[in-house]
């Protein structure tokens, strides 16, 4: 009989496991782009690269993935020489990012859902070893994936001018919430 269980369970998966198809990231067709802003609305931006990256998809949703990304290619993209390097090494630094310590920051995607031609994604992001549950839109466009993805850097102890760990910070506020759009390619 217990046998009999074990076969029903796994031709009923069978399906299942027939239509999942996990696909590899293409991280030289692929980007992500960071922003953050200030109070006052002015605003940094630039870009990382990633290391790795793979999605399962099963019947049209994701039903896992995990991307990583190298935390020591923090690039400035909207000031250009010693500004540009003097931001950098500061997002590098404790103050903010902790790369030396925290080189990676890791998305494990944990589901999706279908809402037309937009998948809901819920996953959890991991920076400078603490995790945070993080909810975004994927819509594919062409051959690739866009994504959009806020998050709040006071989970992740990301303190500099935070507001969330500082009073009368007044125009010196820098928001917490940094924006990530990504381009996804997938082999």
């Amino acid at each position: 009989m217990k046998i009999l269980k074990i076969i029903c369970v796994i031709l009923i998966s069978f399906p299942l496991i027939l239509s999942a198809q996990t696909s590899i990231l293409d991280i030289e067709k692929s980007s992500l782009k960071w922003t953050g802003k200030k109070i006052t609305n002015s605003s940094h931006y630039g870009s990382l690269k990633f290391k790795s990256g793979e999605v399962n998809f099963a019947k049209d949703l994701i039903s896992s993935g995990k991307f990583i990304v190298d935390m020591t290619t923090i690039n400035v993209e909207d000031i250009k020489g010693s500004g540009k390097s003097r931001l950098e090494g500061h997002l590098k630094s404790d103050d903010f990012f902790s790369v030396e310590s925290y080189n990676e920051a890791i998305l494990v995607i944990n589901s999706s859902t279908n809402d037309g031609d937009v998948l809901k994604v819920l996953g959890t992001l991991t920076i400078k070893g603490l995790e945070s549950s993080v909810e975004f839109d994927m819509i594919k466009s062409g051959s690739s994936w866009t994504a959009e993805l806020s998050f709040d850097r006071s989970k992740h102890n990301v303190r500099f001018r935070s507001g969330s760990f500082f009073e009368n910070l007044g125009d010196n506020l820098i928001l917490d919430d940094i924006v990530l759009n990504a381009k996804l390619s997938f082999n």
